[in-house]
């Protein structure tokens, strides 16, 4: 039996299982059916989600995580949501809030120290003090404030979120109510869904607050039953509705990109092993590995978008994944043809990087939320967005690649001349490649730019953006066509792509202007800002000659070469 074709069919089997078992629906908590109560459909952010996506969403904002470690056991989002619903006593003891500025937590009489989490309780007599300082904070543009003025902000939304959560089904307080979870009647228009104030002689009204009681008196069977009869009732009212929501409850259980971060790493680390100790058998099982992470990555892609019935880029979110995907599948392809290793290294670090963005990105809240009215269109979406999109990618790729020849060249004891040539040669046809998807897909934005505003042109960032990273890839081929940069220029030039593209991916969005431009995000601005200069000081270090950095002068070269 040969090892070398064995183990990597054994390795993305293994893979692929262990994403296979997310979808295993989770055990019943002390004979609890949360995840049944999970499964319930509700309307919520303008369209019907499952109960499971309103509270995952709900405590990844409040909290930055879809569970937490309380009174050591593991507390499921839904069982969370439980618990604010119909436990408020209980749930306001479980600390969810998350406070890292040392001013806020001065300001809570607090010091800092290890401990990152807080609960409702903890906060309750500081409650008046914090909005106080929320209204003043407020009063100053996003752009303007202070780091405390935004982290109190930032604080007050999360409180003002949970204290919603907590009245949304008392009749009292149906104004705030986060989601409706009564469902209207088949003759009745499918966004006629209630509150519970606004339910009258509804029958679903009574199942809910059984539910209610028995989750608060700890009944496992009345619960259990409730939660069924809710079940039907929708069931019998929005069957398509159930269906819906079913799915995406099985989408957000089996956490494909999550999964998918996991497989790249797995991929990268037998790559890297592989360097060192038999190669023969681990690159061909990280290529096996990171074709198992693009499956993943694609099922979770093909599900988004026949949950939301949209193309696969809607948002910055999905841009992200999209990005990541892209580049993966490039790589793929990159590896197949040169069987070097550098394609299987820079698909899974170009999956992993962009997932960890999305999975930040994800913070935000529902990360399948309605489309703004201005981005309504299935055929630019599937047009312009996707294809410009993969021109992000390219150009990321190139740049990913240009980073791993600059490492190459300066840490590598000896330079094979072949692999360096194989590398060069990759990195300019992915600026090819990328030349033309941001080129095709710059047009296309104008000629919707025409049908939605009037004009194909009006120099708006975003579209400035474009054109940018258009101009750039031209710049690096003509310089390299016309001999102006070889080897060396050609990656440092591709490495500055990354941050031309990161600028018109995020930056416009931090900006906060331009019609392009749906909402400030400061919170991104540290972090672009680290990443630019990680890449300008990798510019810096792909044209410093390998003779100032290695001992062993010459090594990189044949007889008589030029050092480049």
């Amino acid at each position: 039996m040969n090892a070398t074709k064995v183990v990597p069919w054994i390795a993305a089997v293994l893979a692929l299982s262990g994403a296979g078992v997310a979808l295993l629906p989770p055990a019943r908590v002390n004979g609890f059916d949360v995840d049944a109560f999970g499964r319930l459909p509700v309307l919520e952010g303008g369209r019907v989600k499952p109960v499971d996506s309103v509270a995952r969403n709900a405590l990844l904002v409040i909290r930055g995580q879809q569970s937490f470690q309380h009174q050591g056991r593991n507390v499921s989002a839904d069982e969370w949501l439980l618990d604010v619903l119909f436990r408020p006593g209980i749930a306001e003891q479980q600390p969810i809030f998350v406070i890292n500025d040392p001013e806020v937590l001065g300001l809570i009489g607090l010091q800092q120290s290890a401990v990152r989490y807080f609960s409702f309780k903890t906060l309750g007599p500081y409650l008046e003090e914090i909005q106080r300082q929320n209204t003043s904070a407020q009063r100053i543009d996003a752009r303007q404030r202070t780091r405390f003025q935004g982290a109190i902000v930032n604080l007050f939304d999360r409180l003002y979120l949970y204290y919603r959560l907590q009245n949304t089904l008392p009749a009292s307080e149906a104004a705030l109510a986060v989601f409706r979870p009564l469902p209207p009647f088949s003759n009745e228009k499918p966004e006629a869904w209630r509150t519970v104030a606004e339910a009258k002689q509804d029958a679903a009204t009574d199942v809910l607050e059984r539910l209610g009681s028995a989750w608060a008196s700890q009944t496992a069977a009345e619960y259990n039953r409730a939660v069924a009869e809710m079940r039907e009732i929708a069931a019998a009212r929005q069957p398509a509705s159930l269906r819906q929501v079913d799915a995406e409850s099985l989408f957000n259980r089996a956490q494909p990109f999550y999964l998918g971060m996991v497989i790249y790493i797995l991929a990268l680390l037998a790559l890297f092993t592989s360097w060192l100790w038999k190669r023969s058998i681990l690159q061909p099982t990280a290529f096996a590995l990171l074709i198992a992470g693009a499956a993943v990555h694609t099922a979770g892609l093909a599900a988004r978008i026949i949950l939301q019935g949209r193309p696969p880029v809607t948002n910055l979110y999905s841009s992200a994944v999209f990005v990541g995907w892209s580049a993966v599948i490039v790589g793929i392809v990159l590896e197949r043809i040169y069987r070097k290793g550098f394609g299987t290294a820079v698909a899974g670090v170009a999956g992993f990087a962009s997932l960890i963005v999305a999975h930040h990105l994800a913070s935000d809240g529902d990360t399948m939320e309605m489309m703004r009215a201005v981005l309504d269109s299935n055929f630019w979406l599937a047009t312009h967005v996707v294809t410009i999109t993969i021109g992000y990618s390219g150009t990321f790729l190139a740049g990913a690649l240009a980073i791993g020849y600059t490492l190459r060249r300066h840490l590598a004891p000896r330079l094979d001349p072949a692999n360096t040539k194989a590398l060069v040669s990759m990195t300019y046809g992915v600026i090819c490649f990328a030349l033309f998807f941001s080129f095709v897909g710059t047009v296309l934005g104008g000629i919707w730019a025409d049908q939605s505003w009037g004009r194909f042109w009006g120099w708006d960032p975003k579209e400035n953006g474009a054109l940018l990273i258009v101009l750039w890839n031209a710049v690096i081929l003509h310089a390299r066509w016309g001999g102006f940069v070889r080897e060396r220029g050609l990656m440092a030039m591709a490495i500055f792509g990354n941050v031309i593209t990161s600028l018109s991916w995020f930056g416009v969005n931090m900006l906060g202007v331009g019609l392009h431009s749906y909402g400030f995000i400061d919170s991104a601005f540290w972090a672009l800002s680290v990443f630019i200069a990680s890449q300008l000081l990798l510019v810096g270090l792909c044209l410093l000659p390998r003779r100032f950095w290695s001992r062993d002068r010459g090594a990189n070269t044949l007889p008589g070469a030029p050092v480049t």
